[in-house]
């Protein structure tokens, strides 16, 4: 939680999120298993790239599933990880 000017005072972080609502959600959380928490966060994470290359794939109409992987991994791992990634794909086409 972060500060919102005295030391004593916290604001939560979704700011489109009643506190109350927030509160509950924080503490169901906490009280789940670790394996509940790591499917829930695999499960955001998956939704957040599946988003990611929708996007890609908007933005670029004509690209094949290669192309839109690779174009994911230069927006979100570098421009250098992709071209070695298309030189390892290209090497291994022959």
């Amino acid at each position: 939680m972060r500060p919102t000017g005295d030391a004593k005072t916290t604001r939560g972080r979704s700011l489109d999120t009643d506190p109350e609502a927030e509160r509950t959600q924080i503490e169901l959380l906490r009280r789940a298993t670790v394996a509940r928490r790591l499917r829930l966060a695999l499960s955001l994470s998956s939704s957040v790239i599946g988003l990611a290359r929708n996007a890609i794939r908007r933005a670029l109409p004509g690209a094949g599933e290669e192309e839109v992987g690779l174009r994911f991994v230069d927006l979100h791992y570098g421009p250098e990880l992709a071209a070695e990634l298309r030189r390892h794909l290209a090497e291994k086409r022959g």
